[in-house]
């Protein structure tokens, strides 16, 4: 996405990506009737690695600096673990349990960045979090019927808004965005893959069989749309951002219905909303400032270039850029 985009332009492409994710939700869930959880991680991370790392050669120019390893490490192993049981919460639950459930990572990173680094909650953020509570007890029909899978939601949306925070203090202080990613992603798929093999039925055969499956996962839902994410925020402001790929829990329900005739009752619609207007209330609760237009990359230096990309992973955790005075806005930011 090089040159001048407008910023519709950037909104419509965040859509498209909002709704790679949530179809792919569907695949999560029937990639499993091949493959166990561990293996499917491991093969959906493997081949979104290998689509990202040949762009780290237009960062090898940038420096690295004190701490820079021991953050990745961390970035990383909170990666492997969000990804690891969003995977494992499609074993037990729906696919429109999951995509709305894993999606309250958008308010709990506020609530997270309050326990971590002390940024206490607005008063919003709090009717949020309450809204969100009873729109998960209502999508699975109170208490007692939280399963497995709905509880193992929950705690990766818990896992992806600490992986939200660290990444953004890794971003604020370290270039190297696709080194991040593809660390990231082959990380997870080393860490997966050998306890599919051990643990799991990996094999040549349960690989072929969810070919399809892992097409989606690995090139769409992965190298796609997180490569159309960090190109758009780079035109539009990351509050809208947040408003539009909140969208993926809907994408998801849609498909849900749609590829697998997931049937949902009254109060379960009306627990999915809620959960959904926590969402967007949390995404909309704060403005960022209209730039006059959308900005650019006037440079072709590779160097300039990575740099650029650089600064908008580190919107995502919503981070204190150095030395400035404005507000801190962009802490909802939901990323995957």
């Amino acid at each position: 996405m090089g040159g001048r985009v407008s910023r519709t332009k950037a909104n419509l492409l965040l859509l498209f990506a909002a709704a790679l994710w949530g179809f792919g939700n569907v695949a999560q869930k029937t990639v499993l009737v091949h493959l166990d959880a561990l293996s499917a991680v491991g093969l959906r991370c493997l081949i979104g690695g290998l689509l990202v790392l040949p762009f780290i050669m237009t960062e090898r120019r940038l420096p690295v600096g004190l701490g820079y390893y021991s953050s990745l490490a961390r970035v990383g192993a909170l990666f492997a673990i969000s990804i690891t049981l969003q995977q494992f919460c499609y074993v037990g639950a729906s696919v429109t349990n999951a995509s709305f459930l894993v999606s309250t990572a958008t308010v709990m990173t506020p609530l997270a960045a309050w326990l971590l680094i002390g940024e206490r909650p607005t008063a919003s953020l709090t009717v949020a979090a309450g809204l969100t509570v009873v729109g998960a007890l209502l999508l699975s029909d109170g208490i007692t019927g939280l399963s497995g899978g709905d509880l193992t939601a929950i705690l990766s949306a818990a896992c992806y808004a600490l992986w939200t925070i660290e990444l953004g203090r890794h971003m604020q202080t370290h270039a190297r965005p696709f080194t991040a990613a593809a660390t990231q992603f082959l990380g997870a798929a080393a860490f997966a893959l050998p306890l599919g093999a051990t643990q799991g039925n990996l094999s040549l055969a349960a690989a072929f069989a969810a070919a399809p499956e892992l097409a989606v996962l690995g090139l769409f839902s992965t190298a796609i749309a997180f490569g159309i994410q960090t190109a758009a925020l780079r035109f539009t402001p990351a509050s809208h951002a947040a408003v539009i790929v909140s969208a993926e829990c809907v994408f998801g329900a849609l498909g849900a219905a749609i590829f697998l005739g997931e049937r949902n009752s009254s109060a379960s619609v009306l627990g999915a909303g809620i959960i959904l207007g926590a969402i967007l209330s949390v995404a909309m609760s704060n403005r960022t400032p209209q730039a006059g237009g959308p900005l650019r990359v006037a440079s072709n230096d590779p160097l300039d270039t990575a740099s650029a990309f650089a600064a908008v992973p580190a919107t995502w955790a919503g981070d204190r850029p150095p030395n400035s005075l404005g507000p801190v806005e962009e802490r909802n930011v939901p990323c995957r």
